[in-house]
C-alpha cells in the first residue's frame, strides 16, 4: 500500500537537519520502501490557499489554517501496511522531536 508521510513540526529547520535526513532515505531506498522521495516545502508565509465561495475565487495568503506547526515536507512510501509505514516513519529523524503524519493514498 502507499503512503504519503507528512513531516510536520514548528518553523525552521533544527540544528543538524540542514544537510538531510542523516541517511534515512538511503536506507529506505536500499528497502525498497522510498518511492519518489521526498522534498522539504517553503514556508507558510510563502503559501496562497484558494476557497471558492458562491463562484467567487477567494485568495488567503498563508496556510489554511493557523497552527503552531506546520508540514514542512512529505515523502512517498510503499509499505506492506501500516504496521510497517509506522516503522518506517518511527525511524525518520523529525520522528524525534516533532511528528511524522501517516497517510494512506486513495487507489
Amino acid at each position: 500500500m502507499k503512503y504519503m508521510l507528512l513531516i510536520c513540526g514548528a518553523e525552521g529547520v533544527p540544528d543538524g537537519m540542514e544537510e538531510g535526513c542523516g541517511g534515512w532515505s538511503d536506507e529506505m531506498r536500499r528497502r525498497g520502501v522510498l518511492l519518489e522521495g521526498g522534498v522539504g516545502l517553503r514556508p507558510p508565509s510563502d503559501a496562497t490557499t484558494v476557497r471558492v465561495r458562491e463562484d467567487s475565487v477567494v485568495l488567503t495568503d498563508g496556510p489554511f489554517a493557523e497552527t503552531k506547526e506546520q508540514i514542512g515536507g512529505f515523502v512517498l512510501v510503499e509499505c506492506a501496511d501500516l504496521d510497517e509505514a509506522i516503522e518506517v516513519a518511527a525511524q525518520h529523524p523529525v520522528a524525534a522531536y516533532s511528528a511524522i503524519e501517516i497517510r494512506p493514498l486513495l487507489p
